[in-house]
């Protein structure tokens, strides 16, 4: 759902070339949308109380590089099955949640 909400502020930004929606806030929830250069998104949601959306998609985005991408066996488009990025991955969520 979200991809299609963020395809469709794309084509109405009148900003020229823009990317679509990075930041949906409500009263009791955000919901951050980072694409990388390839078009991969990957979004978070989080309470209102937290800033650091960019950065926090940032290393989600280093930890995919370098446990998925790197990974011979992984495809794209598939589940990511590696333990090296679930547990880097909980490791991360975890220094979130201090």
């Amino acid at each position: 759902m979200f991809h299609g909400i963020h395809a469709i502020t794309a084509q109405l930004s009148p900003i020229p070339n823009s990317s679509g929606i990075e930041l949906l806030e409500s009263d009791n929830l955000n919901i951050y949308c980072f694409q990388s250069v390839t078009g991969l998104k990957f979004i978070i949601i989080t309470d209102t109380g937290f800033q650091t959306h960019e950065i926090s998609c940032l290393k989600l985005y280093e930890i995919y590089s370098d446990f998925a991408m790197k990974n011979p066996f992984y495809q794209p488009d598939m589940p990511i099955r590696a333990e090296l990025f679930d547990l880097n991955i909980m490791k991360f969520v975890k220094t979130l949640n201090t």
